[in-house]
């Protein structure tokens, strides 16, 4: 048993080391996200700035896959192995709103990677982060539920 304690804790911690990267991968995210929507306007051929949105397209795809080939995955195991019927349930709502942002998320990549027409980049941006403030108040709340919630049982 207590092998099996310790294995739970190893194997749990480790969780926490790859929610640590992509929290502050959000960070890096967010911090880039708003030095551009700062902006008050951006005057067309401004290098500066269509190199700052092809990063934040990177970055955002980056921070998305994660979630999705990496975190996720890693909280739905973690919930299964402790049994959390309730947290599961409650997770698979919270992904269908997270879900939705993805779109919102491919769909400003899509129009932004490879383009220098920047005309409509603060509506856009406005628009991305509504989805990103929903995005992770929902990623948030899976984590508290499927990881932060267990913590106490890896003691």
């Amino acid at each position: 048993m207590l092998e099996n304690c310790k294995s739970a804790r190893e194997r749990w911690g480790g969780v926490s080391e790859i929610i640590d990267r992509w929290l502050h991968s959000r960070q890096e995210l967010l911090v880039r996200f708003c030095a551009l929507s700062q902006k008050k306007e951006i005057a067309e051929g401004d290098a500066e700035a269509e190199e700052n949105v092809r990063q934040l397209c990177q970055q955002l795809v980056d921070y998305v896959s994660a979630g999705h080939f990496e975190v996720y995955e890693q909280l739905i195991h973690e919930g299964k192995a402790f049994g959390d019927k309730q947290g599961l349930e409650t997770a698979r709502q919270l992904y269908r709103e997270i879900d939705d942002t993805t779109d919102v998320a491919v769909d400003f990549n899509d129009k932004y990677q490879e383009t220098d027409d920047l005309a409509a980049l603060q509506r856009d941006l406005s628009q991305l982060g509504e989805a990103l403030e929903t995005r992770f108040s929902s990623e948030d709340q899976m984590i508290a539920l499927l990881h932060t919630a267990h913590k106490n049982q890896l003691a």
